[in-house]
């Protein structure tokens, strides 16, 4: 009897274990389930004080990608925003073809300050900058300016500045609190020395007039003393931005504001800490495909903008574009150049293996699966609501390929790509 007990046992192990085989899907396409247009902006970078594009990479700047271009960062608040400052801005702005959004100083400054930066920009120079940010991480203040700094002092400073902002040009958006972190899980969000939550308290008095609800988040390193960020550090990640940083953030802004507000990840990079020739360091190639897989997530999320740190810098690796050549990640914005207009939801139940895919005006349908393991993977397939009408243009981003079409296969029931990769079908409607 006993033996037979085993038996039985063993082949119901075996039957569970072939029916959760059978449950795996694999990579799927939902072509018949839209999510919305994709913002041009979720394609953006930050343009700080160091950055400056060297003139034999200007073919590269004006071929980013890049659709907005935010001047801010810690340095916003360290100086007065001058008049000089914004027109040099606004050159870059013209020479890569971006929307500008601009940052007023708020520590130690005035609303009277703040409205003439407006008044230059939008009024005397017609530049028609749309997006505004007043002051960069007022959640750091405290420490950087060793001073006593409450969400209760900034809500009624950011206020002012806002109304003398708006009564100059009342087509501005308001793009804030631009807090310094935003994990999105409610115990470890960001609160003041009262023990305040940042975000909540901020949304409580001035939700009524920003027009876009902004964070930042480097996710590393998470000591200061050490800033090694590894392939397996990036490789679980990613998925953060699903599971609980947007989720959560779009839950209090309803919560706290009654109303949907877009939100903006206005910074944001894998590390805060300049990190150099490292497996995983921003000028790695692993990081290129995390942020391939961190803006297949945020289109998905219906996140409205995204600004990379930063556009271009020189000594150390936070650029996109560098001293004398572009980095890895210029290429992760060159595979999404190619990626369509319109966001599908996807899906995928395969370990290091992701899925996003859109549609193009003219009907076809981009699929990028994005391969954060470190061997080459196949995967099945499915495709809902779609009919191919042909072979797929194939791209790809690996370590041996920079955003290369590399020609053309047909699009079966599964899928092979190779080992850290963004591969790019793009397929036409049948």
């Amino acid at each position: 009897m006993k033996r037979l007990a085993l038996l039985i046992l063993l082949l119901a192990i075996g039957l569970s274990g072939t029916a959760l085989a059978q449950d795996s899907t694999g990579l799927v396409v939902n072509a018949d389930e839209s999510l919305g247009t994709i913002s041009p902006y979720i394609y953006g970078a930050n343009f700080g004080i160091q950055s400056a594009v060297p003139v034999d990479l200007i073919p590269e700047a004006q071929n980013s990608g890049v659709h907005y271009l935010r001047r801010g960062g810690g340095f916003s608040d360290e100086r007065p925003l001058l008049n000089g400052d914004i027109d040099l801005f606004m050159a870059t702005v013209r020479l890569v073809g971006a929307e500008p959004a601009m940052t007023v100083r708020l520590h130690e400054s005035t609303p009277e300050a703040s409205a003439a930066n407006v008044e230059y920009a939008n009024i005397k120079k017609g530049y028609n900058i749309r997006y505004w940010s007043i002051g960069n991480e007022p959640s750091l203040f405290a420490g950087l300016f060793q001073m006593e700094y409450t969400t209760a002092m900034h809500n009624i400073e950011w206020r002012a500045h806002a109304e003398a902002m708006l009564a100059v040009d009342p087509t501005i958006i308001l793009v804030g609190p631009d807090l310094h972190q935003y994990p999105g899980i409610p115990e470890q969000n960001l609160k003041d020395s009262n023990g305040l939550d940042w975000m909540e308290e901020f949304l409580k008095v001035n939700g009524d007039l920003v027009g876009v609800v902004s964070v930042h988040r480097y996710p590393f390193p998470r000591d200061k003393s050490n800033p090694t960020v590894t392939i397996e550090d990036l490789r679980l990640n990613s998925r953060e931005w699903d599971d609980h940083i947007i989720p959560n953030l779009r839950d209090v802004i309803q919560r706290t504001t009654g109303r949907d507000i877009p939100i903006a990840i206005t910074e944001v990079n894998s590390s805060w800490a300049n990190n150099v020739a490292g497996e995983a360091s921003m000028d790695s190639h692993y990081n290129a495909i995390w942020y391939g897989d961190v803006l297949g997530r945020l289109i998905r999320q219906r996140v409205t903008i995204a600004a990379f740190w930063d556009f271009q810098r020189r000594h150390q690796s936070w650029g996109l574009i560098g001293g004398d050549s572009v980095r890895p990640t210029y290429y992760t914005f060159q595979m999404y150049k190619l990626f369509g207009t319109e966001a599908l939801m996807t899906s995928s139940d395969i370990e290091d293996l992701y899925v996003y895919a859109a549609r193009r005006d003219d009907g076809a349908l981009t699929v990028m699966v994005v391969n954060m393991g470190l061997e080459p993977a196949t995967a099945p397939l499915t495709l809902n609501g779609f009919t191919a009408g042909g072979d797929a243009e194939v791209w790809l981003l690996d370590p041996e390929h920079q955003a290369t079409a590399i020609g053309t296969q047909p699009i079966g029931t599964e899928v092979t790509v190779p080992a850290q990769s963004l591969t790019l079908y793009v397929i036409p409607a049948g």
